[in-house]
């Protein structure tokens, strides 16, 4: 061993840079500990950059975990406003609000029932999600809007299936490069 190199670190998953990453997909941040007598503890912090990276593949395993949260609550939303018949500003808020409790739902989920407390959780994945689903959601509702899929009278109407589609492929790429940036500042977790 050269004086130049450090030691390799025995956790495969703690060792540095993207290429200890390379093939190696986002799992879900999870609360590791030191043993005691070969049982393992859940105390140690969450870290906000859990097995994933911060390049623009595992920016787009996030994204895609945020988009399958937020389109739940974003149809849903969009649903009730077009069944019935609800002014759009209304219909917008819904799905918004929907979309939120979708995606953080998606998120705390395998957390608390990993065992970390509910309050640990939110603070670990709160800024993260709040942002990604924010440009998420402006962008869907906006693609949506724009393209009439809120305008319709009935959820069999084709405008609402494509203006809804559209509106997921776009929230996708919007959100894509805010990740990146969310998992290189370590604001946001791989899922």
């Amino acid at each position: 061993m050269t004086a130049d190199k450090a030691p390799q670190h025995h956790h495969a998953h703690h060792a540095p840079g993207p290429a200890a990453h390379e093939g190696h997909s986002c799992g879900h941040p999870q609360a590791t500990g030191g043993s005691t007598g070969g049982n393992a503890t859940r105390t140690a912090p969450l870290h906000a950059h859990a097995h994933g990276g911060s390049g623009w593949r595992a920016a787009a395993s996030v994204t895609t975990h945020c988009l399958t949260g937020c389109l739940v609550g974003e149809w849903l939303g969009l649903a009730i406003g077009v069944v019935f018949a609800l002014p759009t500003a209304a219909t917008v808020a819904l799905a918004t609000v929907l979309a939120y409790v979708s995606g953080f739902a998606l998120t705390l989920w395998p957390l608390l029932r990993g065992g970390t407390a509910l309050a640990h959780a939110v603070r670990v994945v709160f800024v993260g999600e709040a942002i990604s689903i924010g440009v998420m959601e402006l962008v869907m509702n906006a693609v949506d809007y724009s393209m009439g899929g809120m305008a319709v009278k009935s959820l069999m109407a084709a405008r609402y299936w494509e203006a809804l589609a559209v509106a997921a492929v776009a929230g996708f790429l919007a959100a894509w490069p805010v990740n990146v940036w969310l998992l290189s500042r370590n604001l946001k977790s791989c899922h």
